[in-house]
C-alpha cells in the first residue's frame, strides 16, 4: 500500500542552513492538518532526540515516523569514521522511537552546498566537477561503510539520496554510484525534482526513463517538482544551487515540469508499498508552508493517492 508522508524541509528545515522559524509541535500539526499520515526526522535536534519524547510525538498525531537524513563528506576517507558515527547514532534514535512493523530509513547523502564547485554548477555539472576514480572508489567505500553500520547494529536499511550540489547528482554519477555499490546494501531514495534539475535537460520524460532504469536499487521514493522556467532562468543566469532554491526551484507538485500522472501509473505497475515522502524544499521563512502542502496532497488526491 502507498502512503503519503511529508518532512520539514517543505516547512524550511534544511540541511546547512539557520533554523526554521517554525518549530517541529506546529510543524508536525500542520502536516497532519494537511493529510499526510508519516514524516522524516529533519536536522539531528529539530526534534526532540530522546527516544520516548520522539515516539510520543509521533504516536499523539497517529504519525509514522519514515526516515532521517545523514549528510556525510563521503569523497573524504577522513569523514567517513565521523559519518558512521553520527548514522547510527541517528539510527539508533530511530530505531527506538519507530513503529516497528514500518521501519524507517536512513536517508545517506552527500555533504551538499559544502562543495563550491557543485553548489555552483549544479544543474549544469560537466566532466571536470565530477569525482575521479579513486574519488569514486572511496565515496562508494565510505557510503557502504557506513550503511553496513547502520545495519549490523540497529537493523535498518540505508539509501543514498543523489542529490544537488552533491557528488551524486547527474545520471551518469547514479549510474556509477550504483555500479560501485552493494545493491543488497545500500538502496537509493528517488527524488524526482532533483533528478530533475540535476539531469542538466529538464526533459519530463528522463524522469520516467531514469524511474525504470533504476528501478531495482529505488526503496524509497521522494516526490519533489521543479519549476522549468525557474530552472531554466537558473542555467541561464548561473545561480548557485541556493540561489535556484531561494528562487522558487522546487515548486507544488504539479506546478512542475515532473510527469506526476506517469509516475503514479510506474508506482502501481511495479506494486511500490510503504510510504512516499512529499518534499518542497525551501529556505527558512519562504513561501506558506502549511498552504503548499495542502495543495500538493490535495493535487496526488487527483491522482487517486
Amino acid at each position: 500500500m502507498i502512503r503519503i508522508g511529508n518532512a520539514p524541509c517543505s516547512w524550511g528545515t534544511l540541511e546547512n542552513q539557520e533554523a526554521s522559524p517554525i518549530g517541529f509541535a506546529q510543524m508536525l500539526d500542520e502536516l497532519v492538518a494537511a493529510g499526510y499520515t508519516g514524516s522524516e526526522l529533519g536536522d539531528w535536534g529539530y526534534m526532540p532526540t530522546n527516544s520516548g519524547a520522539l515516539a510520543n510525538e509521533f504516536a499523539v498525531r497517529a504519525l509514522t515516523l519514515t526516515g532521517a537524513y545523514v549528510p556525510v563528506a563521503f569523497a573524504r576517507a577522513d569523514a567517513h569514521a565521523e559519518g558512521i558515527a553520527r548514522a547510527v547514532k541517528t539510527a539508533q534514535l530511530l530505531a527506538a522511537a519507530a513503529d516497528s512493523a514500518n521501519p524507517p530509513f536512513v536517508v545517506l547523502a552527500d555533504d551538499a552546498c559544502k562543495i563550491p564547485e557543485r553548489l555552483a554548477c549544479a544543474g549544469s555539472i560537466g566532466h571536470r566537477e565530477m569525482l575521479d576514480e579513486a574519488g569514486w572508489r572511496t565515496f562508494a567505500a565510505g557510503v557502504e561503510a557506513v550503511a553496513r553500520a547502520v545495519r549490523d547494529q540497529t537493523g535498518l536499511r540505508s539509501v543514498f539520496h543523489p542529490h544537488c550540489a552533491g557528488y551524486v547528482e547527474t545520471p551518469q554519477e547514479i549510474t556509477c554510484f550504483l555500479a560501485l555499490t552493494d545493491p543488497d546494501m545500500v538502496g537509493i531514495v528517488f527524488d524526482t525534482g532533483h533528478y530533475l534539475y540535476g539531469s542538466g535537460r529538464s526533459e519530463p520524460a528522463d524522469v520516467l526513463d531514469a524511474l525504470r532504469r533504476f528501478r531495482s536499487r529505488i526503496w524509497y521514493v521522494h516526490l519533489k517538482d521543479c519549476s522549468l522556467r525557474i530552472a531554466a532562468q537558473a542555467r541561464a543566469e548561473r545561480w548557485d544551487f541556493l540561489a535556484a532554491v531561494r528562487n522558487g526551484l522546487f515548486c507544488e507538485l504539479g506546478q512542475g515540469g515532473v510527469p506526476y500522472p506517469e509516475i503514479v501509473q510506474w508506482l502501481r505497475q511495479t506494486a511500490y508499498d510503504g510510504f512516499i515522502t512529499v518534499e518542497q524544499d525551501v529556505l527558512p521563512g519562504m513561501g506558506a508552508p502549511y498552504a503548499s502542502a495542502m495543495r500538493s496532497r490535495e493535487y496526488l488526491r487527483t491522482l487517486g493517492l
